[in-house]
């Protein structure tokens, strides 16, 4: 790919992403009143990491075993009401260290 067609790809990507994002602003003038909506765009955000994330739990480890364990204990501490950051490591950390055990054994 030479850079001519690079940059138009580039160029088309932007307008789209920012089309995406303005064209909100610019239909709804008022302040949304509907509950239906708002609860529907309240948890648009998280549905959408979910839809993002977990697919890679399961596929980014070596090792099935090593993913279920890590998402049940990503699930108790956010459950304990822990940080994202302290939820990641651990998740992290959980994977890290069955594996480890599994090589081992």
């Amino acid at each position: 790919m030479d850079n001519r067609q690079y940059f138009i790809y580039l160029m088309i990507m932007a307008v789209s992403t920012y089309l995406i994002r303005a064209i909100p602003f610019v239909a709804v003038k008022e302040k949304i009143k509907s509950r239906l909506i708002n609860s529907f765009l309240y948890y648009i955000p998280y549905a959408v990491l979910a839809a993002m994330t977990i697919p890679s739990i399961f596929y980014a480890p070596s090792n099935m075993v090593a993913a279920v364990v890590a998402v049940v204990m990503a699930v108790i501490f956010a459950l304990k009401n822990k940080s994202l950051m302290v939820v990641a490591v651990i998740a992290c950390a959980t994977v890290f260290i069955v594996e480890s055990l599994m090589m081992i054994i």
